[in-house]
């Protein structure tokens, strides 16, 4: 063979599978903790996976299609499930985000998600909302176009590739995650860095460690001249990461499974949470290229990161046999950006734009609610739940608004709101404007603003049905800029402007620069670092959304917040009954 590596070959999936419109999509996901190998360390490490493997199994649909998963907890932790970027329109139970959406399923239980991708093409995923688990329980959710007579049905509205090859991306600990991550939060200290990063569950060669038998890499067969959609998935905990490969370029097509204008590019910027669609076209000369992944790191770059690069090889069937014996058969390397280069990531991140298609909804131009949202991490005292935490202690916390989110402990929030009993689970006073206006982007602020002054409350912004709502969400610097990756649950949204610095466009000349025409539409957004972002969505959708930094180490501080979207004025838009067998706490 033309490269010489431990490999794990992927199989290629056509462009058009055989699925029949409008099916019934079933898996089944057993839960459980198998001994998997570790990275440069001898012997194995206990992971919680499903079915035995990381990443998980891909699941394959039609737009249309309904999807039947069964979860069988094997594993000593509980579980639930989240279905990234679908949107759960008529069940919003099955969305997943633990003590949310659902109470966890327990161990020695099972649960079936039953839900509809309707209205939805393109690459999504599927991973764990509960803990840390989302490092190892994980697997990538690809939904093609609905297939159908006339022009144009079943396909996509960009050149049909000759293949499709999926590539998600990871981060690896030599250790159980649920445990090191408990042990840092209750002695309020950080969890430390990945050891590795992962392409397909990989980490590649360039650890130091060749005489490892677990030093494995992903390999991708291409052939000349043919077309390549490559399905990116980020679904790593804590890490934005650049994408490259060597001696080709990209085409992308499409980000969140909304599609975009060709936008044409050598690098792939995408923060946890987020996926990209690109064409890449096998052009080069035959032979094998790394496709390596690399940090970025919005943050102070003096701060501890894991600064490795891991990388899978793309090898050209049609290629000339060449030398066996490693290195000698090094493919080619790919000059990947400094890890703080906040230029390259925002040229990539504000250069997409969505493909205008009939079908697409245009921007809604009048807005009902308006919100100005400051995101970021500040100092606080030791929570009750913190038991190693020293009673002096000071902690870094996340908020919103100065606000640290916090999960109930007995009820899930979708039950309390269908029963209408929020007492003692969640209140309503989720704040429209930070308490103290300052200089958000500032490094040099008092350090009493960067208390939050208050302890971990759950606190939700409510909704009228289909009410448009506006958010800017402002980044702080109160102790280090950062950019945040902000995932919202059961909607898409309008990308309408970002910057950086102080968000200053609340006035009619301010709005003018924004893109209402073809903004992009995602359902992640990494928020400048030291900057700001604009997104506009229609709360048509009855339910409790979750709304969170997807820096799960973020999260777990406090990150995030919930929309309680009220029921529409008919049944069809009222929020359904609970589906039976429901898991309960």
């Amino acid at each position: 063979m033309p490269c010489s590596w431990l490999i794990l070959v992927f199989a290629v999936l056509p462009s058009v599978a055989s699925v029949a419109q409008a099916a019934i999509v079933e898996h089944t996901f057993r839960v459980s903790t198998p001994s998997l190998p570790r990275v440069c360390q001898p012997g194995n490490v206990t992971v919680t996976a499903v079915n035995g493997r990381v990443p998980g199994p891909e699941i394959e649909a039609r737009e249309g299609d309904t999807l039947v998963v069964h979860v069988i907890n094997d594993s000593p932790y509980n579980v639930t499930v989240h279905w990234h970027g679908v949107f759960q329109r008529g069940t919003p139970w099955a969305d997943g985000p633990a003590m949310v959406t659902q109470c966890p399923i327990r161990l020695g239980h099972r649960y079936t998600y039953r839900f509809a991708v309707a209205g939805q093409e393109g690459t999504l995923w599927w991973h764990a909302h509960s803990s840390f688990m989302r490092s190892t329980v994980h697997g990538a959710l690809v939904i093609r176009p609905r297939r159908g007579a006339g022009a144009g049905a079943g396909r996509y509205p960009f050149r049909t590739p000759d293949e499709e090859k999926t590539v998600l991306l990871g981060e690896w600990w030599n250790g159980d995650t649920v445990v090191l991550e408990n042990q840092a939060f209750s002695t309020g200290k950080t969890m430390r860095n990945a050891d590795a990063y992962t392409i397909n569950g990989m980490p590649g060669d360039l650890y130091g460690c060749p005489e490892m038998t677990n030093n494995r890499i992903a390999k991708f067969e291409v052939s000349r001249d043919k077309t390549y959609l490559l399905r990116i998935i980020n679904a790593a905990l804590n890490t934005a990461f650049f994408f490259k490969v060597a001696g080709h370029t990209f085409t992308v097509v499409a980000a969140d499974a909304s599609y975009t204008e060709p936008y044409e590019t050598d690098v792939i910027v995408i923060a946890p949470g987020q996926t990209v669609d690109a064409l890449m076209a096998a052009d080069a000369s035959p032979g094998c290229y790394y496709m390596a992944i690399s940090s970025y790191q919005s943050a102070n770059p003096s701060l501890p990161f894991n600064g490795n690069t891991s990388t899978a090889v793309v090898e050209y069937l049609d290629a000339a046999p060449a030398p066996t014996s490693y290195p000698s058969s090094s493919p080619l390397f790919p000059t990947l950006p400094e890890p703080n280069d906040t230029f390259t990531a925002h040229q990539f991140y504000t250069s997409l734009t969505a493909l205008v298609r009939l079908s697409r909804l245009a921007v809604p131009l009048a807005v009902d609610t308006r919100m100005f949202v400051t995101i970021g991490l500040g100092f606080s005292i030791c929570q009750l739940t913190q038991t190693q935490c020293m009673s002096n202690q000071t902690v870094v916390v996340a908020t919103m608004n100065n606000v640290s989110f916090t999960l109930p402990t007995t009820v899930s929030m979708l039950e309390a709101q269908y029963r209408d009993t929020p007492d003692g689970v969640y209140t309503r006073d989720f704040p429209d404007q930070p308490p103290v206006v300052f200089d958000y982007t500032s490094t040099s602020l008092p350090r009493a603003l960067s208390s939050t002054g208050s302890p971990s409350t759950t606190k939700v912004k409510t909704l009228r049905y289909n009410a448009t709502v506006e958010m800017v969400l402002q980044n702080t610097a109160l102790i280090g800029r950062e950019s945040h990756p902000m995932h919202l649950h059961g909607f898409n949204f309008f990308v309408l402007a970002q910057g950086f610095g102080n968000y200053d466009g609340g006035d009619a000349a301010g709005e003018e620069k924004f893109n209402l025409v073809n903004p992009q539409e995602r359902n992640t957004i990494a928020v400048p670092t030291g900057g700001w972002a604009v997104i506009r969505f229609v709360a048509d959708n009855p339910g409790m959304w979750a709304m969170h930094c997807h820096i799960d180490a973020h999260l777990r501080i406090g990150l995030g917040m919930v929309f309680e979207v009220e029921s529409g004025p008919t049944p069809e838009t009222a929020l359904p009954p609970p589906p039976p067998h429901f898991p309960q706490c």
